[in-house]
């Protein structure tokens, strides 16, 4: 197969080693990235970068290429996808798929009014062994009907300081920190739900990496350096805590879907205890998934049994496996083998979730979401 890139960064890099691993055979016809931080990726893996092009226009006629992966920062997406979609090969996006509501609805409209080639949305928690399993126990009914979701993701110190110096830590490149960083988990949450947000209310700030909250060592208790040991990649700062960050680092909300299912999720950039949890509360059973250990734990109500537990693959580096699954799943898809297991429309929904709990917490108010869904499905019907 044949590629080309737009956006040649950290996390696409990651994309086509994981499709490499997944035994996938391809070139690069080429890529087109002023800045491209994970060309050294692939040199160090053998993976030929092709051409460097001038602009995304150039490198998209320059084919045919048999699929368009688009890894630019967030702000670049809607762009970048509505010329990648006037062509005919098949697309692969990073999430977000887009970083606004506007872009949103806009995408929505495009995909649903022209004929468009396939998109995929790199929303790689779809993929996780784990997180298909999970969803088979709540689609299976063992847990009956959901009541409520408690979640959370807090980061270990690098990876949050990876943020505050990444171009990710500014709303007018990244989105948000959310909407960067969860809006995979917020797809499936959905899903657990059943149902798509009603009313949202969220708090968060910046209360972690400033200047006045600076620790008094940058290193570990074993005397490697601290917040530092991540490559910031493009438009990186050089201190996670000497900032012009705008995004928050930690942040919580509650969300009340449209079916009564109730959702509360904390999020902390900076935690001594990695943890990515999800506990599932039904009228006949409750789960418990651990993502970063990478167990799953769910018994019946009324079963006095030890409950079903299954140990995962632990890989931190690739997403627990998830980056490698997910490759699978895109060449399955390339081959007309299998569908993708998340549709485009399902990411738009997932990051309008997230934009409007984000709205919430700048305006300090609790936002219906019943307007935003009105509008998307214009968007969708439109003729």
């Amino acid at each position: 197969m044949r590629f080309a890139v737009i956006g040649l960064g950290q996390r696409i890099a990651a994309v086509l080693s994981a499709l490499k691993q997944a035994g996938g055979e391809f070139t690069l016809n080429g890529y087109f990235d002023p800045a491209p931080v994970g060309l050294s990726r692939l040199q160090d893996e053998g993976i030929g970068a092709g051409e460097g092009y001038r602009s995304a226009e150039q490198l998209l006629t320059s084919g045919p290429h048999d699929l368009v992966l688009i890894g630019s920062p967030n702000h670049l997406h809607a762009e970048h996808l509505m010329l990648a979609l006037y062509g005919r090969a098949p697309v692969f996006a990073e999430k977000p798929v887009v970083r606004t509501e506007n872009e949103s609805y806009a995408l929505a409209q495009r995909l649903s009014q022209e004929e468009t080639p396939p998109l995929y949305i790199g929303l790689v928690l779809r993929s996780a062994p784990i997180v298909r399993e999970i969803l088979a126990v709540v689609h299976e009914g063992h847990l009956g009907t959901i009541v409520s979701i408690d979640a959370t993701e807090h980061l270990p110190p690098e990876h949050g300081a990876y943020l505050a110096r990444n171009w990710r830590r500014k709303r007018e490149w990244s989105g948000s920190f959310l909407l960067d960083k969860v809006c995979h988990d917020f797809d499936i949450l959905a899903e657990i739900a059943g149902a798509r947000p009603q009313r949202i209310a969220s708090f968060g700030g910046r209360g972690i990496f400033r200047g006045d909250r600076m620790p008094s060592t940058r290193s570990y208790g074993d005397g490697s350096p601290a917040f530092e040991m991540w490559p910031g990649g493009w438009a990186a700062t050089d201190d996670a805590f000497l900032t012009d960050a705008n995004v928050t680092d930690h942040q919580t909300a509650l969300v009340q879907y449209t079916n009564g299912v109730q959702l509360s999720f904390h999020a902390n950039s900076m935690t001594a205890l990695r943890e990515r949890r999800w506990y599932v509360a039904g009228t006949e059973g409750t789960l418990i998934a651990d993502l970063v250990r990478n167990t799953l734990m769910w018994r019946r109500t009324l079963e006095t049994g030890a409950p079903y537990r299954r140990q995962f693959g632990v890989s931190e580096s690739d997403h627990n496996g998830a980056d490698v699954a997910m490759a699978r799943d895109l060449l399955a898809a390339l081959g007309n083998e299998a569908d993708f297991p998340v549709s485009p429309f399902q990411a738009i929904e997932a990051g309008l979730t997230v934009m409007a709990i984000d709205k919430a917490q700048a305006l300090g108010q609790v936002v219906d979401c019943t307007a935003m869904w009105t509008t998307l499905d214009a968007a969708i019907g439109a003729s």
